[in-house]
């Protein structure tokens, strides 16, 4: 049985990963800050939960300690936070930078002594860091690096026999949506889940660096474009 790590665990995407990789066997670990959720999350899927903190080193030890080993990490932690540039504040600008992009070394530092031979981690990014969002710089930036951070750190660990990837989706049916004010095309998070769960049935031996992931907009596959909750709410529906 493999067991999988998946941070942002109470999250759209953590949850839809939990969910799936339950699902297929594997022995799963949810990690995020709020407990509540977490908990909710992981005795509905039926996954060990541990409470803690991707961007805090000693925050994070909780998680790390309650596994012998970890064979796949997903790294789903994160927040979709920030202004414009004139409005944003330094505090706005590290939250968001913290949340998205200091994680990605704290949860691989913690992790890798625990991996071997076969392990894979897995990064949820986002099309942001390939197009650049207005009013989301920190975002856009955070995204960016840890698309930057997941290829260099490939090129290290590959003589370890571990593998990383980097799933990057375009917008996804989430909480995350919520604010955004105007209509969209959308996949939604067992999307992001199956490819997940795909990458680790790759052959060690392959090198796949990097999975787009975008709605279909025209054609008898695509699904109806999404109505975020504040339209809908600004609408009285």
């Amino acid at each position: 049985m493999r067991t999988a790590l998946i941070t942002g665990g109470s999250g759209g995407i953590g949850k839809a990963c939990g969910r799936k990789l339950v699902e297929l066997g594997y022995d799963v670990v949810l990690t995020a800050r709020r407990e509540e959720p977490l908990r909710a999350a992981a005795q509905e899927m039926g996954a060990r939960y541990v409470v803690a903190d991707a961007a805090d080193p000693d925050g994070f030890a909780p998680a790390v300690q309650a596994v012998d080993r970890i064979d796949l990490l997903v790294h789903a932690a994160g927040i979709l936070g920030g202004t414009y540039a004139r409005k944003q504040t330094f505090a706005q600008w590290r939250a968001t930078i913290s949340a998205n992009l200091d994680s990605c070394f704290v949860v691989t530092s913690a992790v890798l002594p625990k991996m071997t031979a076969g392990s894979r981690i897995v990064f949820i990014s986002s099309s942001a860091a390939h197009e650049p969002m207005r009013a989301r710089t920190a975002y856009s930036a955070s995204k960016a690096g840890m698309n930057a951070f997941a290829r260099a750190l490939a090129f290290e660990v590959d003589r370890d026999g571990i593998n990383v990837h980097i799933v990057t989706p375009g917008p996804v049916e989430t909480d995350m949506l919520a604010d955004v004010p105007f209509e969209m095309y959308a996949i939604r998070a067992a999307d992001v889940a199956e490819a997940v769960a795909w990458l680790d049935t790759v052959d060690p031996s392959v090198d796949l660096p990097e999975i787009r992931l975008n709605a279909i907009t025209r054609g008898p596959a695509a699904r109806p474009p999404v109505v975020p909750l504040e339209v809908e709410r600004r609408a009285g529906k």
